[in-house]
């Protein structure tokens, strides 16, 4: 199998499966349709979503952009690891939200500079369930994945419910 290498990067001309050494993997294949839209296949499901470059670089913002499905991992992975810290602890967290707000850089590299977050829980909580839910929150694998020069506040607030 020939390997060519450009940029100190291990390209494979038959096969890029040379890349996949991880047994935890999943394929996500994007689809470049032009006019700066992607369609994009996440394997294991056969989900689909579609991307288009924001208005404020040359698309015209008819979807998700590629940054904002970063914010969105941030969001969503928060979410989903506090609901499994939950289920471990039998709280119900059916209703909570997590707002990101996206916030770029205004000078070049164009980049992701800030994602502060705010996390509204429902139901009333012990001070221990809210300490397992905040380490859980900023535990996320999405959290550790993102560059350390991104500033990611987490505001947190308990709205207890009769």
């Amino acid at each position: 199998m020939p390997i060519v290498k450009i940029n100190n990067r291990c390209y494979s001309i038959e096969s890029p499966s040379c890349f996949y050494s991880n047994l935890f993997m999943v394929k996500i294949t994007a689809e470049y349709e032009g006019q700066l839209h992607c369609q994009v296949i996440h394997e294991p499901s056969g989900s689909q979503l579609n991307t288009d470059a924001p208005v404020d670089n040359k698309g015209r913002g008819e979807s998700f952009s590629p940054t904002d499905l970063c914010a969105t991992a941030f969001a969503t992975c928060m979410a989903t690891i506090m609901g499994i810290q939950a289920e471990k602890i039998g709280v119900d967290l059916k209703g909570m939200k997590v707002e990101v707000t996206k916030e770029m850089s205004s000078d070049k590299p164009r980049r992701i500079v800030r994602l502060p977050v705010e996390c509204s829980v429902p139901g009333k909580l012990t001070e221990e369930h809210k300490a397992a839910l905040i380490h859980a929150a900023e535990t996320c694998p999405v959290h550790y994945s993102l560059n350390p020069n991104i500033d990611k506040p987490i505001c947190f607030h308990w709205v207890d419910e009769d």
